[in-house]
């Protein structure tokens, strides 16, 4: 029965960490939807109005010549060809325009579509990785390591994408076959807008994102766009560009006033200080560090608009390990043998090696619902509890006179007339 217990495998938990693995395709889809809906609806607008325009000139033009055909009947009749129609021309120079955007249009769709198609193959590979799970009847079974390797191997190009080895998780993702289960192409996107901000000094990149993702990032009240025109405006300024800074201010900047008004004054402020004032806040402003918080905002912002968590899954799953083997032994300084020489034990608990301790120190205790007492527990006068008949063979294995028994961890020896028996109630 025990085994059993402990082999139960619950499917659902597993799940906890899934969600952006599904979210993240939805995401890209919807936004493929919109730029769908939006290019259909801005050519549809403009395909309808130059139809209208067109129509009325031809059928204005076809009026005016009808009208005036028996004045000029005589004096077209002794020319070599007939004057040209302008309202015509225009209507077939309209009439080209208009194809020309509808292919345009076609072939932006069309794109789109191909985008969609792998999207929804990444979904139905997606959705079967996570379907395997209930297929799985025990923790004991091989299913189950198979699944965990897979899910292993995802966090880590997780991880490499994150800290920026685009290579190696491209690598690793091509070897074990896992591509549709990890998003290479939205990290590789983010890598690019990053290092043209924190590299590149360029705003160019970001600016061009934001206006992509302008309906999503108005919902959210982001700032980044506003970040990335005031680093417009000090740039500027940093040049000695003082009319191109202001023109610029009017344009994009003084319209904020609900939101920034406070730093719309420091903006105006920078007029009269230079590039290398050392008055706060504008010694901030002017300083490079700046673009490094904007590479930082914009990931936060990125992160945020297509669902994924601002932590590595890794780090998710570790912690969340390391929590549940987590007691307040582990990082006592009288844990064991390595960290005490008088101690008679020697800890076998991951979270007291030397690879994992420091990592587990800032997480939480686990939450024990359930209590593991020795036969027979008594109480040595420094406070620590453990079963008579251990304390006596490790007393007895390390050489004490009969009547002493010592602490296997602290290592303090006492006198067995002052350890108590303890009663649990």
């Amino acid at each position: 029965m025990a085994q059993s217990e402990t082999t139960k495998f619950n499917a659902e938990s597993h799940l906890l960490l899934e969600q952006p693995l599904l979210r993240l395709p939805y995401e890209l889809s919807r936004k493929n939807f919109k730029s769908a809906q939006r290019a259909f609806e801005r050519e549809k607008e403009f395909v309808l109005s130059s139809l209208k325009q067109t129509a009325n000139a031809s059928l204005s033009s076809s009026k005016t010549t009808s009208s005036s055909k028996n004045a000029t009947t005589s004096t077209t009749s002794n020319d070599a060809t007939p004057p040209a129609n302008p309202a015509a021309t225009q209507s077939l120079e309209a009439l080209d325009t208009m194809i020309t955007r509808m292919q345009n249009l076609k072939r932006k769709l069309t794109t789109l579509h191909d985008q969609e198609i792998a999207l929804q193959k990444q979904s139905r590979r997606r959705i079967q990785h996570l379907q395997d799970l209930y297929e799985i009847p025990s923790l004991a079974d091989v299913k189950y390591e198979e699944w965990s390797k897979v899910r292993l191997n995802r966090l880590l190009v997780d991880y490499l994408l994150r800290r920026g080895y685009m290579e190696s998780a491209q690598n690793l993702a091509k070897q074990k076959g896992i591509e549709d289960l990890v998003d290479l192409q939205v990290f590789e996107d983010c890598r690019l807008i990053e290092r043209s901000l924190r590299e590149g000094r360029s705003t160019v990149e970001a600016l061009a994102w934001c206006a992509d993702h302008k309906a999503l990032m108005k919902k959210t009240s982001s700032n980044l766009e506003f970040e990335l025109r005031l680093q417009q405006y000090i740039e500027l300024r940093r040049e000695g560009k003082v009319l191109e800074a202001r023109t610029h201010a009017q344009k994009h900047i003084a319209s904020h006033t609900d939101t920034h008004l406070e730093d719309i004054y420091h903006t105006a402020g920078l007029l009269i200080f230079p590039p290398d004032t050392q008055i706060e806040p504008y010694k901030s402003m002017y300083s490079p560090t700046r673009w490094d918080h904007l590479a930082t905002l914009f990931i936060q912002i990125h992160h945020s608009l297509f669902s994924l968590p601002p932590y590595p899954l890794l780090h998710s799953a570790l912690s969340a390990g390391l929590s549940a083997l987590k007691t307040p032994a582990c990082h006592s300084k009288l844990a064991s043998s390595s960290s005490n020489a008088r101690s008679t034990t020697t800890s076998i608990c991951p979270i007291c090696s030397t690879e994992l301790n420091e990592l587990a120190r800032s997480l939480p205790y686990a939450h024990h619902t359930k209590s593991y007492v020795e036969n027979d527990p008594v109480v040595l006068p420094n406070g620590r509890i453990y079963g008579r008949e251990r304390l006596l063979a490790m007393s007895k294995k390390v050489g004490l006179e009969v009547g002493r028994v010592r602490d296997p961890t602290t290592g303090e020896d006492f006198e067995m007339g002052k350890v108590r028996k303890v009663y649990i109630s």
